[in-house]
């Protein structure tokens, strides 16, 4: 029986990678914003503002993100299964929709309202029956796994997107993939599902907690994310262990409005290199610049994971504040590198740069869980990455505003390094909130 269901769950997490390796299309817009942007410069089919070509894309992350609270009660109510098929079916109309059009208005519907609300809903459906099939001590590396296959879906959908752009043409393949992600999407849903009511999931042995351990665990940045022994512990001295809250109880708290902001800027400034690293690339890397779209992807990919992994170790707020830091460091780096033409140093700062944005996506979902549970777990995450999609349409808008005005992402970098600086100092404030529930 214990066999029988460890293969469930490794099933249901294996679908949910496949999910967002398909919905993972969204980090390749900047290879679509190029062929458009060049249909622009050529008079082409588009005629749009150049200033709004990230449109479509910045509605898309904002739209993605607002539905994932309405994909959230839907997850809770109906389970995955059916929430993940209608994120197929959105995604596939979406692309269907845009193929048969060039006009601004129509891609702002198709890709950025419909394949938005589709993203949303498929990316819901794949993380929260995954995580219900393991133990709390594996949480952390399932998140990571599930959530990295939206962060490395680019690296097939790049060199993809480059074949059937060139054979194809924009439109085409937009079609293409439309019909492809409804069948892709909606088979792996099938096996979506969550454990039984009673179910609970088998844990190992864990040593006796010294009293030493406990102040020294909790004097940490890892000291608030606690497994069972040390909840044990502190119910003992009548401290406070992870509760189940309503969304509405989670809105009343300020820790929710910091992690908000956190995830803003941390996510914000990824998604504003995320949507128009294939342009900054094409100076140093010209047709080829489609290649650091797939290789950020690996470091998009890699850091879900690894963060995933270090949160089991060291806890979320140590990883987040280290990942925010180095964030900085490269945004204030960026300008610099991207004038450099250099296509060795600009693969490096677009990787590392994908490294620490995918942190975001497997630390937040743990932050949700461990601060508010697992019962209302769907709709809590879903008001939690509202911050994803807001950072993503207000960085990548700016960035793209700024840019048509003064021809560089100099301005947009700098701007992406203060508020990651105001990011991390959050972390330090967050992170003495939390500790005042242990003393």
């Amino acid at each position: 029986m214990a066999e029988t269901i460890k293969n469930k769950g490794w099933t249901v997490t294996s679908a949910g990678v496949v999910i967002n390796l398909a919905l993972g299309i969204l980090y390749t817009w900047s290879i679509f914003k190029s062929a458009i942007k060049t249909s622009i410069e050529q008079g082409g089919a588009f005629q749009w503002d150049p200033a709004t070509i990230n449109d479509p894309y910045a509605v898309c992350c904002l739209v993605f993100a607002f539905s994932m609270i309405l994909a959230g009660k839907c997850q809770d109510k109906f389970g995955p299964r059916i929430t993940g098929m209608m994120g197929g079916i959105l995604v596939g109309i979406g692309f269907i929709w845009i193929s048969q059009t060039s006009d601004y208005g129509s891609w702002i519907i198709g890709f950025g309202v419909l394949v938005g609300m589709g993203i949303g809903f498929g990316y819901s459906s794949a993380t929260p029956p995954a995580l219900k099939w393991f133990a709390p001590e594996k949480t952390g590396l399932i998140a990571g796994l599930v959530v990295s296959g939206f962060g490395l879906a680019s690296v097939y959908i790049a060199p993809l997107a480059k074949y059937l752009l060139g054979v194809w043409g924009l439109q085409q393949s937009m079609l293409f993939f439309g019909v492809a992600f409804i069948f892709v999407v909606c088979g792996a849903s099938l096996f979506l599902v969550n454990p039984p009511p009673k179910f609970t999931p088998p844990r190992p042995k864990s040593p006796e907690v010294s009293l030493e351990d406990i102040i020294s665990y909790e004097s940490s940045f890892a000291g608030w994310f606690m497994d069972e022994n040390l909840v044990q512990s502190k119910a003992k001295k009548n401290l406070p262990a992870t509760v189940d809250m309503k969304p509405s109880q989670m809105l009343k708290t300020i820790d929710f409005y910091i992690l908000w902001l956190i995830y803003l800027v941390g996510a914000g400034s990824g998604l504003m290199v995320i949507g128009s690293v294939a342009g900054m690339a094409k100076a140093s890397m010209g047709e080829m610049a489609f290649l650091v779209v797939a290789i950020m992807a690996i470091g998009n990919a890699g850091g879900r994971i690894i963060a995933g992994i270090l949160t089991d170790k060291i806890g979320p707020i140590t990883t987040l504040a280290i990942m925010l830091s180095f964030q900085a460091l490269l945004m204030f780096a960026g300008g610099k590198i991207i004038g450099a033409d250099s296509a060795v140093l600009l693969v490096l700062l677009a990787t590392f740069i994908g490294f620490n944005y995918g942190t975001n996506l497997s630390l937040f979902p743990l932050f949700t869980k461990t601060l508010w549970g697992l019962k209302n777990f769907g709709i809590n995450y879903g008001m939690v990455f509202t911050a994803w999609g807001v950072g993503g349409f207000i960085m990548s808008r700016l960035s793209q505003m700024l840019a048509s005005k003064t021809g560089s992402y100099n301005t947009s970098f700098f701007i992406a390094g203060v508020f990651l600086i105001i990011g991390v100092v959050l972390t330090f404030v967050i992170r003495a909130r939390l500790a005042k529930r242990m003393v």
